[in-house]
């Protein structure tokens, strides 16, 4: 049977095939480390109690039919104040949109911002955005990163791409790497930003910077920077992603919100108003009346990271006794959010039974198999599967049942000649 093109050549999550190899063998008795997702064992990470008892106090309230298309007032009142404390943004509450996540966010900056065949510029590895630049049909143009910039693309390497594009996407701390732009970093690229659209004439659409800041409240000792912050012009420009999801430990919670230059912002609420991609209205009602109390959500806060920085430590730690033994392993220290960016040079070593590494996902399914150790490689977030490195996601493991796999992932790159 004929499907659409967009359907036929759509191509499916590679961190969901991995997950499902997973679950498929811990069903079978199993013992896994899933270092894949970016999701939170809500056993060891649970929500705040204050907000599960507001989430629960809402549904006992029978708040259950349609939110406003743009959010409850209340929550979009709590977030504008929270945005002013924080990071001393003045959106006001109609300029920001609250959806079920960010997911439909970034979707919605997309269909907004790009028309067929425009030119999107986003660097690699990323989350995502080639598969939102295939949804929206737009001119890709995927800007490979290095290591010794933490994965992150610098002024550099994204001039030659600016001219005539529309939308630049970045994130930090960055999924898939746990890296964060230095301020300088992120000036730069302002900077840059900024002079393209002095130089658009009336009648052409500008370039608008996507900012994802979803991680922004995950930090260790980096302090986190954003663009309206260093650049008040770049505010006509800038589109933020941000909400619960992370920093809160509330993934299923689906409450997320963007907010940006009123024309934009009104134009995702419309087009939002017929995907219906709301966030259930008990969970808004929940959000706002936590975030009345700014002690509660900072002080959540504080012990959740500290937790996550903890697990991060231990990891990158036992990664570098790796290298340091005189495995071709590495790892680049985190910064903020739930990963470990991880070097596993290995790919073309022989197994065993003879037969290649031949790319980077052979080289997680055998260590699924040999190690219990489950990583998503780059080419999950748009690099090659010849690049030798993987996302470690420690949302999932206890903090000691990430020191027990690491005698398991030695013992499994031992037998790789």
């Amino acid at each position: 049977m004929k499907v659409s093109k967009l359907a036929a050549n759509l191509i499916g999550s590679e961190i969901v095939k991995i997950g499902n190899e997973v679950n498929e063998l811990k069903a079978k008795g199993a013992e896994i480390a899933n270092l894949t997702i970016g999701d939170l064992n809500s056993n060891i990470y649970p929500i705040p109690a204050k907000l599960k008892e507001e989430v629960q106090k809402a549904y006992q309230n029978n708040l259950t039919n349609y939110p406003p298309a743009n959010g409850l007032l209340s929550l979009r009142k709590e977030v504008s104040k929270d945005l002013k404390t924080r990071w001393n943004l003045e959106y006001a509450p109609n300029d920001i949109l609250i959806t079920a996540g960010s997911r439909p966010l970034i979707y919605a900056v997309y269909k907004t911002i790009v028309d067929e065949g425009d030119k999107v510029v986003y660097p690699t590895p990323s989350w995502n955005n080639n598969h939102y630049a295939y949804l929206t049909s737009a001119d890709a143009i995927e800007v490979k990163t290095t290591p010794e910039n933490n994965f992150l693309p610098t002024a550099d390497d994204l001039r030659p791409h600016l001219k005539g594009a529309v939308l630049v996407a970045l994130c930090s701390p960055l999924n898939p790497t746990g890296t964060m732009f230095t301020k300088e970093q992120l000036s730069e690229i302002c900077e840059l930003i900024v002079a393209e659209n002095k130089n658009r004439r009336e009648d052409e659409k500008p370039l608008y910077l996507m900012y994802d800041q979803i991680y922004s409240n995950l930090t260790f000792g980096a302090e986190h920077v954003d663009p309206v912050s260093l650049f008040p012009e770049m505010k006509e420009y800038t589109i933020y992603i941000d909400g619960i999801s992370k920093c809160l430990a509330a993934t299923g919670v689906r409450v997320g919100w963007g907010f940006g230059p009123t024309h934009i912002i009104d134009k995702m609420k419309a087009l939002l108003t017929h995907v219906g991609a709301w966030a259930p209205k008990p969970e808004q009602e929940a959000t706002a009346k936590y975030y009345e109390n700014p002690e509660d959500v900072n002080s959540f806060m504080k012990e959740f990271k500290g937790q996550l920085e903890a697990s991060l430590k231990v990891l990158h730690g036992g990664i570098q006794n790796l290298k340091e033994k005189g495995f071709a392993v590495d790892s680049i220290e985190p910064m903020g959010a739930l990963y470990l960016t991880i070097k596993l040079d290995y790919i073309g070593k022989t197994k065993q039974d003879g037969t290649i590494i031949e790319n980077s996902s052979d080289l997680v399914f055998y260590l699924i198999n040999e190690a219990g150790v489950a990583l998503v490689p780059f080419s999950a977030f748009g690099e090659a599967k010849s690049e030798p490195w993987f996302r470690a996601s420690v949302g999932g493991l206890e903090i000691n049942e990430i020191g027990a796999m690491m005698p398991k992932l030695e013992s499994a790159l031992s037998k790789l000649r």
